[in-house]
């Protein structure tokens, strides 16, 4: 349990993620994200045959005392359970509660083309934005900046980052696995040099317009 939003984005494999205060569990596949809350207990466990590999976002990062001294001032969790019992013999009927855990599908993406490149919001909180970042072959991006720290991590294709920071320019070519850190009010822009598709999730926190 933390407090921080976080934002859980599955790269391969296949996630199974409970909130064993209340039996709760999801099934999140590759591809998929799922949102937490601060203060919502989690466990994560991998499902299948495929080695699970996961990609977080966290907002107020842990040097804020929101990750292992959060948790440690926590009343101890005696018992976890990965089944909720109160839907058998009731089930479709609506679940007594809402999910604490938000799994975000494709249909629920918030699509938007504001930088001349598709991105879509996976989750907007106060603390934190993510999105995936989608940039066609020849395209680039508008420049731009936000009013917070931005994290870009490359899923497929080749993504070019231009910088601009205290007067100094950078340019980062980033494959697959590879990602680059831009501080707050730094401009940057995208870059797509190749012939496919380049794909790519970001997270900016705390805030994502400047």
């Amino acid at each position: 349990m933390f407090d921080a939003h976080e934002v859980l984005t599955v790269l391969t494999g296949t996630m199974l993620l409970a909130n064993p205060a209340l039996g709760e569990l999801q099934r999140v596949e590759s591809g998929q994200s799922a949102t937490l809350s601060p203060g919502t207990w989690h466990h994560a466990f991998a499902h299948g045959d495929e080695p699970l590999r996961v990609l977080e976002f966290l907002a107020p990062p842990p040097s804020a005392g929101t990750t292992g001294a959060y948790a440690r001032r926590q009343e101890y969790l005696g018992e976890s359970s990965y089944a909720d019992d109160g839907v058998l013999g009731t089930w479709p009927k609506p679940r007594r509660a809402a999910p604490t855990i938000g799994v975000v599908r494709d249909e629920a993406i918030v699509w938007r083309r504001d930088l001349d490149v598709l991105t879509g919001i996976l989750s907007s909180t106060e603390a934190l934005t993510v999105m995936r970042v989608e940039v066609g072959a020849g395209e680039k991006g508008v420049a731009h900046a936000h009013g917070g720290d931005e994290l870009i991590y490359v899923t497929n294709g080749v993504l070019h980052v231009r910088a601009w920071f205290e007067g100094a320019g950078s340019v980062y070519e980033l494959r697959p696995g590879d990602g680059c850190y831009l501080p707050q009010g730094a401009t940057h822009q995208y870059f797509n040099y190749g012939k496919t598709l380049a794909c790519a999730l970001k997270g900016v926190a705390p805030t994502y317009l400047s």
